[in-house]
């Protein structure tokens, strides 16, 4: 929408990863350097984690796509909260093995095993990436290792990325996960970037989509925008998305650090909890209710809520008592899924309505000329 207003040639703050847009910060290099480490060993398992959208996946997208695709065969596990048979199962379709026709967990695991000798006798090497990785079981990640065991003479058939957030790393200091922990090769942590970092990447992402500084984008502007997200990649993403169309919008060729103030406290609001007391974007006094933000009226569009705490313990057995906890966040879960879909499209028909009326002076000023 606000693409040709700019002068794009394409849309630069896009969610969903795209190696294309790859940018080498601090972080990320040294990321990229233990998982070429590891992807040199040809054997294992490679741990990249990270917060929500610090740009894990695109690590690992990016080095896969520098690789000769007619010698290595990738396969990519997005779903993760399946059991440990049915994680089984996924792997073997994502290799390609039927696995309606593997009645019995023995006929699929000799299948997969099967496949991955075919590839490696034909000199290609199979390389299963994980998303997701915090949600798999103990079970699901014993599987994954038992896999790590297929072998063609001295060679492992598989190697395996596990990329997930930070409780993942957590997950594997488990006293029952010392097996796995030897099977790690590579580990690496994805940290957020700093202020220089933020501004070089949003500069980088509008040069790839022809950026010819058209908007503006002030200094200010910036320093809003690093402390609002918190210098993650995803944040950064959603936050500048809507600053352009916001300019598009209102016809600016400045993005402002008002400006920015302004879409990170929609943002904020539109994902806080339903009872979150409301404050106009424009009030400088204070930082919004349940913010982060180090400096007065930015907020951090990251910020989890958090849930009530119960002041009664129900007299209950310690399975019950973990079961009605289990449906208390449930619930909680749910109430603010519905109030977050209600100010989403609360503030998507108020963003139409200014769209609207942009459009209806747009035709009201041609006709006057």
């Amino acid at each position: 929408m606000y693409e040709k207003f700019y002068g794009l040639t394409g849309k630069p703050f896009q969610l969903n990863p795209d190696p294309r847009f790859y940018f080498n910060s601090s972080q990320h290099r040294r990321a990229m350097a233990f998982v070429e480490y590891g992807l040199h060993q040809s054997e294992g398992f490679i741990v990249v984690t990270g917060e929500i959208g610090a740009g894990k996946t695109t690590v690992v997208r990016s080095l896969l796509n520098n690789l000769d695709s007619d010698r290595v065969v990738a396969a990519n596990i997005v779903t993760t909260q399946v059991d440990a048979d049915d994680l089984l199962r996924l792997v073997g379709a994502a290799f390609g093995v039927r696995t309606r026709e593997a009645t019995d967990k023995a006929n699929l695991l000799m299948s997969i095993e099967a496949v991955l000798a075919s590839h490696a006798r034909d000199g290609k090497r199979c390389v299963l990436i994980v998303d997701e990785a915090q949600n798999l079981t103990n079970r699901a990640v014993e599987e994954l290792r038992m896999l790590s065991n297929f072998q063609l003479g001295t060679d492992a058939l598989l190697q395996s990325f596990l990329v997930g957030q930070p409780e993942f790393r957590q997950m594997l200091q488990g006293a029952d996960m010392s097996q796995m922990r030897q099977r790690v090769i590579a580990a690496c942590h994805i940290g957020p970037m700093d202020l220089d970092e933020t501004r070089a990447y949003v500069e980088h992402r509008l040069r790839l989509a022809g950026w010819t500084n058209c908007p503006t984008i002030t200094a200010g502007a910036f320093v809003a925008a690093h402390e609002a997200t918190c210098g993650v990649p995803r944040r950064i993403n959603l936050l500048f998305d809507r600053a352009l169309l916001a300019g598009f919008i209102g016809e600016r060729r400045v993005i402002s650090e008002d400006n920015v103030r302004e879409v990170a406290a929609e943002i904020f609001y539109e994902t806080a909890p339903a009872d979150a007391p409301r404050r106009r974007a424009s009030d400088r006094g204070a930082a919004a209710p349940g913010a982060t933000g180090t400096r007065a009226g930015v907020v951090d569009i990251g910020s989890r809520a958090r849930a009530p705490r119960r002041t009664e313990e129900a007299a209950l057995d310690p399975d019950a008592e973990a079961t009605l906890r289990h449906l208390e966040a449930d619930v909680r879960g749910l109430q603010e899924s519905i109030a977050r879909v209600e100010r989403g499209n609360q503030a998507t028909l108020s963003l139409f309505k200014r769209f609207v009326d942009w459009m209806r002076a747009q035709e009201e000023t041609a006709r006057v000329r």
